[in-house]
Formats: C-alpha cells, sequence, structure tokens
C-alpha cells in the first residue's frame, strides 16, 4: 500500500442534534446571539452559533482533554502493539492452535 504524507480526511458529514433547553437557557442563546450582532455586526442564529460554543467549550475544558488524550494514546498503543501481541489478545484462537 502507498504511504502519502496527507492521511486519509476524517468523515465530515454533518450530523444533526436534536435539544430542548430550558426557557432561561433559550433567553441566554438569544441574548449572546443579539450580544454576538452588537459586537461584529453580523447577525447568526443561534442554532448557527451553538456548535461553535460547544467547541470552545470542549477545548477550554482540561479536564476533557487529558481524559481524552489518555484514550487517544491508549488507542494507539494498542494499534502499534505487535500482531503476535495482539493475537494473543484475541479470543479466537490462531488457526495454527486448532487441532484437527
Amino acid at each position: 500500500m502507498t504511504e502519502l504524507k496527507l492521511a486519509k480526511l476524517p468523515d465530515r458529514t454533518p450530523v444533526k442534534i436534536t435539544i430542548t433547553v430550558s426557557p432561561e437557557l433559550n433567553q441566554a442563546l438569544r441574548q449572546y446571539a443579539e450580544i454576538y450582532r452588537a459586537t461584529y455586526g453580523a447577525a447568526e442564529s443561534v442554532a448557527d452559533l451553538i456548535p461553535f460554543m460547544l467547541g470552545a467549550f470542549l477545548d477550554s475544558d482540561k479536564g476533557f482533554a487529558k481524559a481524552r488524550k489518555s484514550i487517544t494514546d491508549e488507542m494507539f498503543s494498542a494499534e502499534s502493539a505487535p500482531r503476535t501481541e495482539r493475537r494473543r489478545k484475541s479470543a479466537v484462537p490462531e488457526p495454527s492452535s486448532i487441532s484437527a
């Protein structure tokens, strides 16, 4: 298989999520959208702002970043283990160990 400098691109299919919020949160989100419009001179809907707000929240959560890195490191270390090591962990016996 050819190795390219650019890795395979990630899935970029948008995912629609529907949520229900309290009246107080809805009011705060509308106020945020209005302050955003006043600040930047561009009106954006609450629905358009929420993904960026969530992204900013996740990016600023140090505990989440640390836990996510730990999980990712564990996945990569398991993937980079030698093939024989990965096979030993499998519940399926190796073909050579099956008696006929």
